[in-house]
């Protein structure tokens, strides 16, 4: 298995990516075609339908960047990693934790938790 840090970091990128175009070639090299993304606010299934889960969170929160916290873990095909969500350099105000299946080095399944979520969110 690829570095779990290294496939928490891909996956990052891809919620930071504000290019369409370029966001939409992450998630085929790094996501599976039948991938599903779930937590407690949204699901999404497919390339389109993460890359619009992406859109949503991005209009959401423009100029805000997911930065990983602390270091990702992972065993066979599972993986686990924190984030937080805020302006470009400074403290997250929402944190999370994703914990996701791989097949074959790409995303399946990923199923989200949300740590922090201030109120007016």
């Amino acid at each position: 298995m690829t570095d779990a840090n290294t496939h928490a970091e891909r996956y990052l990128a891809i919620w930071n990516e504000t290019e369409a175009g370029r966001r939409l070639v992450l998630i085929a090299e790094a996501w599976t075609e039948d991938a599903v993304y779930v937590d407690p606010l949204m699901r999404g299934e497919g390339h389109e339908g993460i890359n619009g889960l992406v859109e949503g969170v991005q209009a959401r929160f423009p100029g805000f960047r997911f930065t990983p916290i602390g270091s990702a873990d992972g065993y066979g095909d599972n993986l686990r990693f924190s984030w937080g969500l805020g302006p470009e350099g400074a403290e997250p105000v929402i944190r999370g934790t994703d914990f996701a299946a791989l097949e074959s080095g790409r995303f399946k399944a990923v199923h989200g938790f949300l740590d922090q979520i201030p109120a007016a969110a």
